[in-house]
């Protein structure tokens, strides 16, 4: 295991001013409607579309920006800054079809990839189940063989961005008497396929702009030429897909402290008690040093995960789930902070602190909670 350092370029940098321009100017203005409203950001989707941003993963042989991952990162990062919803945009894209570049045949990719790259379709990722959280070979989800295709039978739960998205990578055992963790397989779902439904939207804590609902399958047929990858190889790629993604989430989680960091920078500057700026007591300054060197520390393994997911390196499922799981617990850590500098008013919608709280939770959540990186850590260790 190598500590091995990250390039940034002008390129990056050039990627990093674009999105934030376009974070302040066209997102951040309506990042509180949407939490109030539990609204898809259109007006997001719209400005990241316009600017390639929506799906910057792509390669450019299927119509893509071609962005690597570490610019995949500052983009997320910089939209999480003002807007988690809207940063799950970018990462869902990555997340659902991921697997597709890493495990799917050139006819998979032409055709579900190209749309992705355009805006015209957006790509979600179905994992979970009710009783098949962290322990994904649980799954029920069943796929079963008919002629030339398949038919699902199940449910999918806590989908980002279900409903919005118009194709799905859902994984589902096709082999019940299989081995345990092989008999798993993965396919695109399209959102006309008939009997596939959606649930209600979940009621949520946070990144309420981001529609989570169930994914619901009642003999919904499957062409066989939508296979990802090869029968029995779906968890597979699954868990390769999450090494990769969780780069985005600690990237989103970044965002978040850093949006939170800035806004608490701002007010403490300003707000005045016995005389003098809050800012000039010491104890506030070693709270605001604290939270700089912790959101600092957290974005640079968070980069040096994603020139990791570039390189494919064999230890990426350790940086990945160190950068999230370091990356989220300093979100939690510096939005109850920021919230705690503002005092009362951290506590009101009028600032956006309480809703970067409520937001930066989930990131120590989903693609797998803390405690299972911190197990996906030491069984890299160990072994």
């Amino acid at each position: 295991m190598a500590f091995d350092l990250f390039s940034i370029s002008e390129d990056h940098e050039a990627i990093r001013e674009a999105a934030r321009t376009l974070a302040d100017e066209r997102i951040a203005p309506y990042a509180a409607e949407v939490d109030e409203r539990e609204e898809f950001p259109k007006a997001a989707y719209d400005a990241l579309v316009a600017s390639d941003f929506h799906a910057p993963h792509v390669p450019e042989s299927y119509g893509g920006a071609g962005a690597d991952a570490l610019a995949t990162c500052i983009i997320i990062e910089e939209v999480a800054r003002v807007c988690a919803s809207s940063s799950l945009i970018p990462a869902v894209n990555k997340l659902g079809s991921l697997p597709l570049l890493l495990a799917a045949n050139d006819e998979v990719k032409r055709k579900y990839l190209p749309p992705l790259a355009s805006g015209e379709a957006g790509f979600s990722y179905a994992l979970s189940e009710r009783d098949a959280g962290s322990d994904t070979a649980s799954m029920r989800c069943r796929a079963t063989a008919d002629g030339d295709g398949w038919v699902l039978n199940g449910q999918k739960s806590w989908i980002s961005n279900a409903g919005f998205s118009e194709y799905y990578t859902v994984l589902a055992v096709t082999d019940p008497d299989g081995p345990r963790g092989k008999n798993v397989s993965a396919f695109v779902v399209e959102k006309s396929d008939e009997g596939f439904s959606f649930g209600a939207k979940e009621k949520k804590l946070g990144i309420k702009g981001s529609p989570t609902r169930e994914l619901l399958f009642d003999n919904t047929r499957i062409p066989g030429d939508r296979m990802v990858g090869k029968p029995g190889e779906g968890l597979k790629i699954a868990l390769r897909t999450l090494d990769h993604t969780r780069v985005t989430i600690a990237a989103q989680a970044v965002g978040i402290a850093q949006g939170a960091l800035d806004h608490a920078l701002a007010y403490v500057k300003e707000r005045k008690q016995f005389g003098k700026h809050i800012a000039d007591f010491q104890g506030i300054q070693f709270m605001l040093a604290d939270m700089a060197m912790a959101v600092e520390s957290a974005r640079q393994l968070v980069y040096v995960a994603a020139a990791k997911s570039e390189r494919h390196d064999e230890d990426l499922s350790f940086f990945g789930a160190a950068a999230k799981c370091q990356a989220s617990d300093t979100a939690m850590r510096v939005t109850t902070d920021a919230v705690q500098l503002l005092g009362g008013y951290g506590y009101t919608r009028d600032f956006p602190l309480e809703r970067m709280m409520r937001d930066a939770k989930i990131t120590q959540i989903y693609e797998g909670t803390n405690q299972i990186q911190r197990v996906v850590m030491a069984r890299h260790l160990l072994r």
